[in-house]
C-alpha cells in the first residue's frame, strides 16, 4: 500500500501548525478551524491551560490518521478493481 495521502495530510497538519506558530494567525482562528484536537480540548478544559506543543503534535497526528484512512480506502478500491469485481 502506498502512503501518499498520509504524507500529504501530515504535511497539511504541519503547515497548519507552522502557520499558527509564525504569528500570522494571531487569534488562532485558522488553527481552531482546522484542528480537531483543539475542538475537543476546548470542550472539556480551558484551552489556555493545554500545552501548545501537545496540540501541535495531536493536530499533525490527526491529519496523518485522516490521510491513512484515505490510503486504506484507496487500497481497498484498487484491490476490488484488480480482482475484477464490478462496482
Amino acid at each position: 500500500m502506498r502512503y501518499k495521502a498520509t504524507v500529504i495530510a501530515a504535511i497539511i497538519g504541519l503547515g497548519i501548525c507552522a502557520f499558527n506558530y509564525t504569528g500570522y494567525d494571531p487569534h488562532n482562528m485558522v488553527f481552531f478551524m482546522l484542528s480537531v484536537p483543539a475542538w475537543i480540548a476546548d470542550l472539556f478544559i480551558d484551552i489556555h491551560e493545554v500545552s501548545v506543543l501537545m496540540m501541535y503534535s495531536l493536530t499533525i497526528l490527526t491529519w496523518a490518521l485522516v490521510g491513512f484512512f484515505v490510503d486504506v480506502l484507496i487500497a481497498r478500491e484498487r484491490r476490488k478493481t484488480a480482482s475484477g469485481a464490478k462496482p
